[in-house]
């Protein structure tokens, strides 16, 4: 009788697990077929069941369209209840870029790199953090957004993405558009600078999910979501949102969902470029960009946008232009175009400025080393009345303040090899921007630029911000550098910062007998090459390692010819510290954009040597006529007052030629709706 009872148990309880596989089975094909993209497991399992989370793409001319990939939902918020029952699309941002990278090649801590020379310490040594490997593999992880590498090196990377896509912890806010015409925007908050002690930024609560309140009755502001992916505590909680920002925000639970990122960019030519590009062929794709770039579509008009298209159209029909004192028209691609974009740059661009941002890493310029350029910018920009603008509205650029430099030495992990915190943090500031303003939702952030002159800067920015012009000191075409959208920014080593014009100035040609220097440290494969066939090898050649400041400094001003040897990266100061000098410049780093190539006609003032050529160095120089490289002399001392960092800006100096070469990417690339 027992067994017979246990039996019949056993048999209803069999009964009853069918029963509900039965039922189980009918709810995931009512949720199949409710969600017939494939997303029917995750509303199951998702912590805000009814947030939504669906996607929009861009196709090749800049124009969103709708993805086959979207979902229905709901959005609620804490304080507010109102459903949203449309179906929304949003642009995906891609997450790729939070790749954490393992190298042990990366120079250690007190091996730090870098270029021009001191007397016992190498300027360049100022980042110890430059490992050629390292941005390598950040290379191969950027091919999918980028396009800057040939097929071949694309289809042997997607491993790589993969790993990098499968350990994303970067949380990105996207935009959301909706059918019906209504909106959804953020809650309001106070817009005022965040301030962050040592203390939050070394523990930084953890990682939010937020939801946005619901506002049917907007218009024009751009919806967003942001979503905080799972971060474990061994990679750290650094560089996440701090709670002095008070932002909406619900509690975050395990079942956070994990949804992909993609950004659209924009590709200058689909055509994979070279391994090798020569100083000739980025002239024609400069070019061919000014005429075909176009940003994105904005989502809405705006009356800025007339003002450029307009100003767009004037300078392209500017009379020839009359003899201007101090502009020498060979050393311009276009003088006419030049001052009268630059005229108009100073009449009407107007520039805002986010006052968001904890410090170190955001308001804090650093103003000496090798890194300056990005201090200078920001500190001149911000003390400057005619350029910048509180009423966002009439801004036509909107301005990013961070610091690559202090952003890497606030942030990075020693012997950590990663960049990923770093990323996440810009990250976690862009979340900041898009809950609090509409403004970068309007372009995708066509409309907002950066100056950036750390080395892993294009690495950092080239998802989260690739839609953003990008001044870069690292202008590599490897590096994802787009021609018509992005500025090549000159690295500039500022010695001293009150007078950041000391020194300036070299010897008459008479006393130039020297006829090329080089000195530095090993940083990179290319120098030591340069060193192995010149050093210790002829006379006329002052190739050396490393020397002293004084030595330094005397040879530049001595020489006909000052060799500009890429290290770690293309970009070295010593570029810029040729024309300092007066001396002309050498470029031997393929593949390097030279700063402001927009406007200036390089090949007028400098030589190109391709790295396959150090061997040919002396023959090819030695091949200028005297009367050649006299005049190449002279346009050097031209060409310098645009390389100039003044305590307060004149007209055509550095951090002026800096803003025109944004203002300029951007008038050319504008698009209306």
């Amino acid at each position: 009788m027992g067994s017979l009872i246990r039996y019949h148990n056993l048999f209803e309880t069999r009964r009853l697990v069918c029963l509900l596989g039965v039922v189980f089975g009918l709810a995931l094909m009512i949720q199949y077929f409710g969600f017939p993209y494939g997303y029917a497991l995750s509303s199951l399992f998702t912590a805000n069941g009814g947030q939504i989370s669906s996607s929009q793409r861009v196709d090749q001319s800049g124009n969103f369209s709708r993805s086959d990939n979207l979902k229905h939902g709901s959005v609620v918020n804490a304080t507010n209840t109102n459903l949203i029952n449309e179906t929304t699309n949003e642009t995906k941002l891609s997450d790729a870029n939070n790749e954490e990278v393992e190298d042990g090649s990366m120079p250690s801590m007190n091996e730090r790199s870098g270029d021009t020379l001191t007397e016992d310490v190498d300027p360049e040594d100022e980042s110890p953090f430059k490992d050629s490997k390292l941005d390598n593999k950040s290379n191969v992880e950027s091919l999918g957004r980028n396009s800057s590498l040939p097929p071949d090196k694309a289809a042997d990377s997607e491993d790589d993405l993969q790993a990098s896509n499968s350990t994303s912890e970067s949380s990105l806010s996207r935009v959301v558009d909706t059918d019906g015409g209504g909106s959804i925007s953020p809650a309001p908050t106070e817009d005022k600078s965040l301030e962050i002690s040592p203390t939050a930024l070394s523990i930084a609560p953890p990682p939010l999910v937020v939801t946005p309140q619901v506002n049917l009755d907007a218009k024009k502001e751009a919806p967003l979501i942001s979503s905080y992916q799972n971060i474990s505590e061994k990679e750290g909680n650094t560089g996440h949102l701090l709670e002095s920002d008070n932002l909406p925000v619900q509690k975050r639970t395990d079942h956070a969902p994990t949804v992909s990122h993609k950004i659209p960019v924009m590709k200058e030519s689909d055509k994979p470029i070279d391994s090798v590009v020569s100083i000739a062929e980025m002239n024609v794709m400069q070019q061919e960009t000014r005429t075909s770039f176009r940003s994105m579509k904005p989502r809405w008009s705006s009356d800025v946008d007339q003002e450029l298209l307009h100003a767009k159209s004037v300078i392209e029909n500017s009379p020839l232009a009359r003899n201007e004192p101090g502009l020498y028209a060979p050393l311009y691609r276009n003088l006419s175009m030049f001052m009268r974009s630059y005229e108009l740059m100073e009449q009407i661009l107007k520039v805002y400025i986010y006052t968001e941002g904890a410090r170190p890493v955001f308001h804090t310029p650093v103003l000496k080393g090798i890194y300056a350029s990005e201090g200078w910018f920001m500190k001149l920009l911000k003390r400057n009345k005619k350029f910048v603008t509180k009423k966002p509205k009439k801004a036509h650029l909107f301005y990013l303040p961070f610091s690559s430099r202090m952003l890497e030495e606030t942030l990075y992990v020693p012997d950590s090899h990663s960049r990923r915190n770093l990323v996440r943090y810009l990250s976690d500031y862009l979340d900041i921007i898009i809950q609090r303003h509409n403004f970068w939702n309007r372009t995708a952030g066509a409309d907002h630029f950066l100056v950036a002159c750390h080395d892993w800067a294009p690495a950092e920015t080239k998802g989260i911000m690739a839609n953003c012009i990008r001044a870069l000191c690292n202008a590599d075409i490897k590096e994802g550098f787009q021609f018509g959208k992005d500025v090549s920014l000159p690295e500039t080593y500022i010695r001293a910062e009150k007078n950041p014009l000391r020194e300036i100035g070299g010897k008459r040609l008479s006393k130039r007998q020297t006829l090329a220097f080089f000195a530095g440290n090993m940083h990179g494969y290319l120098r030591p090459i340069l060193l192995n066939n010149w050093e210790n090898k002829d006379p006329d050649m002052k190739i050396f390692g490393k020397i002293s400041k004084v030595s330094y400094v005397q040879y530049m001003k001595s020489s006909k010819y000052c060799i500009c040897a890429k290290g770690y990266e293309v970009n070295s100061p010593r570029v810029v510290e040729a024309i300092f000098y007066e001396c002309v410049p050498v470029i031997v780093s393929d593949n390097f954009i030279p700063p402001f190539f927009e406007t200036l006609n390089w090949e007028a003032f400098a030589i190109f040597v391709p790295e396959k050529d150090i061997p040919k160095l002396k023959d090819i120089l030695i091949s200028i006529p005297d009367r050649r490289y006299r005049e190449m002399q002279r346009r050097v001392k031209l060409v310098q007052q645009h390389f100039l960092w003044h305590v307060k800006p004149v007209k055509y100096d550095i951090f002026n030629m800096i803003l025109h070469s944004i203002w300029h990417n951007r008038v050319f690339g504008v698009r209306t709706r």
